[in-house]
């Protein structure tokens, strides 16, 4: 089973687990409602939308509301900790959290006591807290952005926001920076980095480019990164090796992309819908 750990962005939500339901544009969790809109949610339905396909069983969350201030956060790496040791599941993703490197300690400590290790994805805030703590190459497969790849290239960046400005947002160099990561052991075994173009990574080695369909339309809209860490950690979860994975995650991401004729306007929830048909066009 596929566990995903992150936060939603309201400050009074509690710390909730349990399995996830898709209704409509909304994710059912404990009785609580949830709008899918860009973050954690988008990427929990998206991978609702795959796991459906595939049979597999409802996927398992550990959610906490964090506005940016952390408090959620922590709650939900003390929650997390503890809780684990019930649950015997194959894939955890770890996405928005508070980057802290100790929590990212504590939490590796856990996984290593259970009896079996689960595949270890980490994306967004907590891929920040993975290098942070020295702990990037335990990790299985990071999904960064080209921003986030420019953090991990940094290896005298100790938080993000100190991320050198030469390293910045210059797609042109995401090669580069794939080495200059892999180089300083700031990235995990496999790379899937969002972008214009999609690359998929295996221990440095560029193993797969995606670049089509390109639609321009999609580059204003929010959340195209949370629904591709969320269909490539549910394909993974059902049975696929990990290179083929994340390929066919880059062009389901695409082609649902597409097959929602984006406007500026729509919403992620709107391309989520077309994630089965966008799967039954690579199959």
């Amino acid at each position: 089973m596929l566990a995903v750990i992150g936060t939603v962005p309201e400050e009074d939500f509690p710390v909730t687990s349990g399995k996830a339901q898709l209704e409509g544009n909304f994710l059912i969790v404990e009785g609580r409602k949830i709008s899918i809109q860009r973050g954690t949610p988008a990427l929990i339905a998206s991978a609702c939308k795959i796991l459906e396909i595939s049979g597999k069983a409802a996927l398992y969350v550990y959610l906490a509301g964090d506005t940016g201030k952390g408090y959620g956060s922590r709650r939900l790496y003390e929650f997390f900790v503890k809780e684990i040791k019930n649950h015997d599941f194959d894939t955890l993703t770890f996405h928005y959290l508070m980057p802290d490197a100790d929590w990212c300690n504590k939490i590796l400590l856990a996984i290593g006591e259970l009896y079996k290790r689960p595949f270890l994805i980490a994306d967004a805030g907590f891929m920040y807290a993975a290098k942070m703590s020295g702990n990037a190459s335990c990790f299985d497969l990071f999904t960064p952005d080209p921003g986030e790849l420019a953090f991990l290239a940094d290896e005298e960046a100790p938080h993000p926001f100190y991320t050198r400005g030469f390293l910045l947002q210059d797609e042109s160099r995401v090669e580069e920076l794939i080495e200059r990561a892999y180089k300083h052991k700031n990235a995990a075994k496999y790379l899937l980095v969002k972008g214009r173009a999609d690359y998929i990574v295996k221990q440095g080695r560029i193993i797969d480019i995606v670049s089509e369909p390109c639609i321009e339309a999609l580059e204003p809209i929010g959340g195209t990164g949370d629904s591709l860490t969320g269909i490539v950690s549910a394909l993974i979860d059902s049975g696929y090796e990990v290179e083929k994975a994340c390929s066919m995650a880059a062009r389901i991401n695409r082609i649902a992309g597409q097959l929602s004729t984006p406007e500026p306007s729509t919403q992620i929830s709107e391309i989520i819908k077309f994630i089965p048909d966008a799967f039954n066009l690579l199959i």
